[in-house]
């Protein structure tokens, strides 16, 4: 400059391209001091060594030439990148990507003042504007850093759900009967591929909050369980090396508080979608309205005239059409006596007490249904097909008015 100054974008462009002339030196000493003050890389141990070098030698250049190059119009943040993204998909953690970049910025301010004692006409403004420079080129060059891993990171967040989602199909579609797919699964979902199972079926929106405090009440039975939500139901697989699928019911019960349905007793991973059938027409017998967790082993005739419409339909006609096609309060009143009369094995006294009414209302509205269904009700068995379609009663549509 005129003044005699030294001007402080020439000290840079000189300065840098010294140090960029012994770049693979300066790339030794850097993943040396990595190695010693970034325990993290050993820690985890997921960078290989040529991998670090070939980075640190990369994103080096990147910033002695941005330093060298303000306001280059040139795309000097590739190197940060891509190191960004390999980091994230090596699952390094962030912080100790960024620690590396600070360190790596500290060698190159060193190796700068080195090389300006060197050559002994750089004077003091001029190193105070290049410290500036160097600062603000390693802040931008981690802030691209930090964005290309969040972006990795989300990304591989995705494709890990999706793969998730496509194991869990699979599995409910039976394809854990193939050994390598089980394997998978259950490396996964961290399950194990045989022992005894059951899956569990809840419903209701918003299951996704319970998966936690459901996963640690199992635990404490010493049950591992993998859980997802699928539309509007909330689907669980649960080892039972225990076989209580009674207690694995109530520690479930201890936490949801909707309708949801336990299965029978499987084995393995390969019959989990047998299990997942039974988990769903579980809960399809608990009433519409009502919550609680039962077992399909406790709702079997339920279950029986729910997985089968047309026998339900054939009972409902020949046993109980008169009935049903009764108006106003009067269906109600007499098929809650029914159900509470089948309840008690046809004991008046009980069905009163249950009804809150005298015995002798509840037999004459057992004769009542006597004569409308042309059925014998008193002063014997009751028919066993009659008695099972009375338990499908909650699941019926209700009375039509007239």
């Amino acid at each position: 400059m005129a003044d005699g100054r030294v001007d402080s974008g020439d000290t840079a462009r000189s300065l840098a391209a010294s140090v960029l002339a012994g770049l693979d030196r300066l790339t030794d000493v850097l993943v040396s001091v990595i190695g010693d003050q970034n325990p993290g890389y050993r820690l985890v141990d997921v960078v290989p060594r040529d991998d670090l070098w070939h980075s640190c030698h990369d994103n080096l250049r990147r910033v002695l030439q941005l330093i060298g190059h303000p306001g280059d119009d040139g795309d000097f943040y590739d190197a940060a990148r891509a190191t960004g993204r390999r980091r994230a998909e090596q699952q390094l953690p962030l912080d100790d990507v960024l620690r590396s970049f600070r360190l790596g910025g500290r060698l190159v301010w060193q190796a700068l003042t080195e090389q300006a004692r060197a050559t002994g006409d750089v004077n003091n403004e001029a190193m105070l504007d290049l410290a500036t420079r160097v600062w603000e080129v390693v802040d931008a060059i981690s802030a691209q850093v930090a964005q290309a891993y969040h972006a990795a990171e989300r990304s591989l967040v995705r494709a890990d759900e999706q793969r998730r989602a496509s194991l869990w199909e699979g599995l409910l579609q039976g394809r854990a009967a193939d050994a390598g797919f089980a394997y998978e699964a259950g490396r996964t979902l961290r399950l194990p591929i045989s022992g005894p199972y059951v899956v569990v079926a809840a419903a209701g929106p918003g299951g996704g909050d319970c998966v936690e405090p459901l996963g640690a009440e199992l635990e404490k039975l010493g049950s591992a369980s993998a859980w997802q939500l699928r539309a509007d139901v909330l689907v669980g697989v649960v080892s039972l090396p225990g076989r209580d699928v009674v207690k694995a019911t109530m520690a479930v019960g201890s936490v949801l508080a909707t309708a949801a349905g336990v299965s029978l007793l499987v084995d393995g991973l390969a019959a989990v979608h047998t299990a997942y059938r039974q988990a769903v027409l579980a809960m399809r017998t608990v009433p519409p309205g009502r919550t609680g967790v039962v077992c399909l082993a406790e709702r079997l005739p339920e279950a029986l005239l729910l997985s089968s419409p047309e026998l339900t339909d054939s009972l409902l006609q020949t046993r109980l059409r008169s009935l049903l096609d009764l108006g106003g309060d009067e269906r109600g009143l007499l098929l809650e006596t029914l159900a509470t009369w089948v309840g008690t094995g046809g004991s008046a006294t009980r069905s009163g007490q249950a009804l809150h009414c005298h015995r002798n209302t509840v037999l004459n509205r057992i004769h009542r249904i006597e004569g409308l269904i042309e059925q014998r009700l008193t002063g014997g068995e009751l028919p066993l097909e009659l008695a099972l379609i009375v338990r499908a009663l909650p699941f019926l549509p209700p009375p039509r008015v007239p």
